[in-house]
């Protein structure tokens, strides 16, 4: 309904409704700037919230049918993945768009590993055979990489750290996980059928899964690559973040209109 629902995790209660673009899309969240980025699919924006006020600051163009955001919070930079084979790249600090990146067919998501400065977008540009995830780098915008994971690739998250990045293939019910160092796929772990979303919590060495065919949540445990549970949700859960400060994990369930809890296990 093109909104932004703000929940106080203390109380679990919905605080603010924010009026965004039409079908937004994806939401990232600038930490040091207390700026909030999603965005609008069918808009073609970015629209930028100041979360101190909960008001839309800024609305910015991007490329065709955005689906997916991400910030590099230290170089005061948004990546916006764009369904028309583009990443914008936005100027946290001004708003606008600087470049613009060729990265190839249908991207679907894109995650930032902020001490490697590189760029991950996932997307099944490859058609019936495997998808495909494009390494940015991005002092210079250039794709460095091509590297070939499952069938049609839903999500990127990076785990900074251990320099691993995981990608759920929904197709393939698999998540494959890449050296970031190599940017060769070490592992293809089976977590359930149609995986749409994966969060890490790099301290506690855990990777979470949102899996939609069983209104789960896969759990993996980074050191082994293998599935250590499996959490009951809501309806076809599609997206999963973490809280890196009291390790809460959240999942958005689309069928429920629900959010569910799960509390930290460390």
């Amino acid at each position: 309904d093109g909104t932004v629902s703000v929940i106080d995790a203390a109380t679990g209660t919905v605080t603010r409704t924010i009026r965004v673009g039409i079908d937004s899309m994806s939401v990232a969240v600038d930490p040091v700037a207390s700026n909030v980025y999603v965005a609008n699919y069918l808009a073609g924006t970015v629209s930028v919230i100041d979360e101190a006020t909960g008001t839309v600051t800024r609305t910015i163009p991007v490329g065709s049918d955005p689906v997916a955001v991400a910030v590099d919070p230290a170089a005061r930079t948004v990546y916006v993945a764009n369904t028309d084979g583009t990443v914008s790249v936005i100027d946290a600090a001004t708003g606008t768009v600087t470049r613009t990146i060729p990265v190839g067919g249908s991207p679907a998501a894109v995650a930032v590993d902020p001490v490697a400065r590189t760029i991950y977008v996932a997307h099944d540009d490859a058609g019936l055979s495997d998808g495909t995830v494009s390494v940015i780098d991005a002092a210079t915008g250039t794709v460095t990489r091509t590297i070939l994971v499952g069938h049609f690739p839903a999500a990127v998250a990076v785990d900074s750290a251990a320099r691993t990045v995981y990608v759920p293939n929904s197709s393939d019910g698999t998540v494959s996980v890449i050296d970031a160092a190599t940017g060769t796929v070490t592992r293809t772990i089976l977590v359930g059928p149609d995986p749409e979303a994966v969060a890490v919590d790099s301290a506690a060495r855990a990777v979470y899964v949102a899996v939609a065919g069983d209104h789960a949540v896969s759990v993996i445990d980074a050191a082994t690559g293998t599935v250590t549970g499996t959490i009951p949700v809501g309806s076809l859960p599609d997206g999963v973040a973490v809280d890196p400060c009291t390790h809460t994990v959240y999942v958005t369930n689309l069928l429920s209109n629900s959010v569910s809890v799960i509390s930290p296990s460390m």
